[in-house]
């Protein structure tokens, strides 16, 4: 594996750190304390083309690869954890699949647009009964001639709010379990898609996700995204993508987290001396920059292996479980390195950590990705 990076991937890198620095960083408090969508943070991340990092140019994307993807990620979640989320969400959840599994014409109406950024897309397979087990979904979606009809509902939608299309799962034959899962593309606006509102969470809170309710919702037998059947398949060789994602988000939380706990060290003095001087502390730092580096070496393995086309299921479980268990763990010893000061809202430490704790969660908790590890493991 070589782990110098390309010109193009260090030039990446280097303008979302300087764009995370300029746009992002001076806002994400205001934005986590009045729970606002970071519409202009969106619009910035269009005019980068972050929205369809490893998209081809040919349908709208930016034509880099995951490498690059996890660079961005990274860069733009250490600025802000919910405008890296948003930007995870089009890119992993949304653009990828339908890039992979969609035809020529599907890819020209529901890729293009989002990839460019023009819009914004979710994926919607959380139900309210089938969350880790995601095999035991209820949402149905019956044929009726060149139409089918979808009934049920979805929750923790992350981009639910503010997507203009959708990508939901449903069963088609109940009777084959979740080889009767299949895929569709349901565009906003469309009679029977209704929206919950947006969900009060612990962090992230600039990141608007929500419940989907689906009444009687018609759409076209072409919305279906591969054939019959193939939902499970594409949702979960999806996720195996989004958790680089999600891993590259931990590490630019706890990145951040790290940064600020080196700065603040040196200019908190106890006993005569800035606290950097005392090795309780000093162990507590080299301890996070080297977790930190260990985590960013299994998201770029993962991340090569699907630039390779190769098969990568248990290195992003690794990737995710590490990175996402990490940042918990740098965020909360940032916390403690500030102090009192660390409990105060008036400073960043108390939302890295709250915005780490949903990466052991979303897109596979830990105890799934133990799973998958596992598994992989054990065969044979």
């Amino acid at each position: 594996m070589d782990l110098a990076l390309t010109a193009e991937q260090s030039q990446l890198a280097e303008t979302c750190r300087a764009f995370a620095d300029r746009e992002l960083k001076p806002h994400a408090r205001r934005w986590d304390r009045e729970h606002h969508f970071p519409a202009e943070a969106v619009h910035k991340l269009r005019e980068l083309g972050l929205l369809g990092v490893a998209i081809p140019e040919r349908w709208g994307g930016a034509g880099m690869d995951t490498v690059a993807y996890a660079l961005a990620m990274e860069e733009v979640s250490r600025g802000c954890a919910s405008t890296g989320v948003i930007m995870s969400v089009n890119n992993s959840l949304y653009c990828a699949p339908v890039n992979r599994f969609g035809t020529d014409a599907q890819k020209e109406k529901w890729l293009a647009p989002f990839a460019r950024g023009e819009r914004l897309g979710c994926f919607a397979l959380t139900e309210p009964e089938a969350g880790s087990d995601a095999a035991a979904q209820k949402t149905t979606a019956v044929r009726q001639g060149d139409s089918y009809v979808l009934n049920g509902s979805k929750n923790f939608i992350t981009n639910g709010p503010n997507a203009a299309a959708v990508l939901v799962f449903a069963m088609t034959d109940m009777s084959k379990g979740h080889k009767g899962i299949s895929a569709f593309l349901v565009p906003e606006g469309i009679p029977g898609l209704v929206r919950g509102k947006p969900d009060d969470k612990l962090g992230i809170t600039a990141s608007q996700s929500c419940s989907l309710f689906f009444e009687d919702c018609r759409i076209p037998a072409e919305n279906r995204l591969g054939a019959e059947g193939d939902g499970f398949k594409i949702a979960m060789s999806t996720l195996d993508g989004g958790r680089i994602g999600i891993a590259a988000q931990a590490l630019g939380i706890a990145r951040a987290a790290f940064e600020e706990a080196v700065a603040y060290a040196k200019e908190r003095k106890s006993f005569g001396a800035p606290i950097a001087d005392h090795q309780a502390i000093q162990f507590m730092l080299a301890d996070m920059a080297t977790e930190i580096d260990a985590a960013r070496l299994l998201i770029w393995k993962a991340a090569t292996l699907e630039d390779q086309g190769a098969r990568h299921s248990a290195e992003s479980a690794m990737a995710k479980l590490y990175a996402s268990e990490m940042a918990n763990r740098v965020t909360n010893k940032a916390v403690q390195i500030h102090g009192g000061y660390g409990y105060l809202k008036d400073f960043d430490a108390e939302r890295h950590l709250r915005d780490a704790r949903i990466t052991e969660i979303y897109e596979g908790t830990s105890e799934i990705q133990r799973l998958v590890i596992s598994a992989s493991v054990l065969k044979d």
